[in-house]
């Protein structure tokens, strides 16, 4: 009897998983709609880089600290684009180099942010890497950092004069999922929009293929399925992460179309591509 139970138990278990499976494998090989006004895009970057830096402008970076916060860093001080760069975070960094001498850094209290309004005035140009996992945090930790945290930041930002916000989303973000992550997401993005920056640009990544110290439930895992599929054809699900800080600054420097933009994966990758041209 035991051994019958054991393998009712066990199909569950597979048939469950095999499920799970499907459903994450339908979401991520979805192909993203056509961006090729990036694969096709004519720009001469490092034109694009001067013009945009004889404006003399500032910016603001949230998130620094973390695997994409902290290669865009690296990627706006190395294209040098912005006259000041500022790091918000809730404690200061330490970096060694030339490159990182000129920074501005606010150590801030997220659960206090009403305090710290003039950490966010006086920027043209706001970036936002902030995030954490559920696994860390847990659900109403994620909710608060995730959401709260991102949305107050936005509208202090907003009402201090910020008049570009770019938000590191995630692929599949929707307000109506039933999966926490992507509901968040969804959420966010919306919320900040509705805020009426003059430029709101959102950027859907899939699976970031980097080596996470913290990782979501079944991050790790798809993050190694992905780089060995990676290896060997092009797929719309995943994307390196230096593409993603490479698309960010790329897209910056560009005339935006309308007020609220999304970036798909597939797009991501073009304008990173298009940085090193």
């Amino acid at each position: 009897m035991r051994v019958v139970e054991h393998l009712v138990s066990s199909l569950v278990l597979v048939s469950v998983s095999v499920l799970v499976l499907a459903v994450v494998l339908g979401y991520f090989f979805q192909e993203d709609p056509d961006s090729g006004q990036f694969s096709s895009m004519a720009e001469d970057m490092k034109t694009l880089e001067e013009n945009f830096r004889q404006q003399n402008r500032s910016c603001f970076l949230l998130g620094a600290s973390g695997e994409t916060g902290g290669l865009l860093l690296r990627e706006l001080l190395e294209r040098n684009v912005f006259s000041r760069i500022t790091l918000i975070g809730r404690r200061q960094l330490t970096f060694e180099g030339e490159a990182y001498k000129n920074l501005v850094q606010e150590v801030v209290d997220f659960e206090k942010l009403e305090d710290y309004a003039a950490a966010f005035q006086g920027h043209d140009v706001g970036y936002c890497c902030l995030g954490t996992t559920r696994a860390k945090s847990g659900a109403d930790g994620f909710i608060r950092v995730d959401h709260d945290y991102v949305l107050k930041s936005a509208e202090l930002a907003k009402a201090g004069g910020c008049s570009q916000f770019h938000l590191e989303s995630s692929r599949g973000a929707d307000k109506t999922s039933s999966l926490l992550y992507l509901k968040v997401k969804g959420q966010v993005e919306a919320d900040i929009e509705a805020l009426g920056f003059e430029r709101c640009s959102i950027y859907r990544p899939g699976v970031l293929l980097v080596d996470r110290q913290e990782s979501r439930p079944g991050e790790w895992l798809a993050r190694k399925f992905f780089s060995a599929v990676s290896a060997v054809v092009s797929t719309p699900m995943s994307i390196p992460i230096q593409a993603v800080a490479k698309a960010m600054v790329s897209n910056t420097l560009r005339q935006a179309e309308q007020k609220t933009e999304i970036l798909e994966n597939k797009a991501i990758g073009e304008l990173g591509k298009s940085a090193g041209k």
